[in-house]
């Protein structure tokens, strides 16, 4: 019964006014972090993404050959269905 004591001293606890609560220098500091953070992150995704586009554009990526395959081996729908 460890519990039943913390559960008076929460429920005879008093509500603090509205003025007496605030964040606090603390959580903005954690705010500029998660910006920064979120920052960081977006800069990386950048310099992927146009590593990416370069791999692709040198062909590294080989989306060019398989491209020229698939529409070597895809027949030109008609729109209607064919009587075999």
């Amino acid at each position: 019964m460890q519990l039943l004591p913390l559960l008076v001293s929460l429920a005879t606890d008093p509500v603090p006014a509205d003025n007496d609560v605030k964040a606090g220098w603390t959580a903005f500091a954690v705010f500029l972090l998660l910006l920064l953070a979120v920052f960081l992150l977006w800069m990386s995704m950048r310099r992927q993404l146009k590593k990416a586009e370069k791999a692709k554009a040198e062909g590294v990526f080989g989306e060019d050959e398989a491209a020229a395959v698939h529409a070597t081996n895809a027949a030109p729908s008609s729109g209607s269905p064919s009587a075999s």
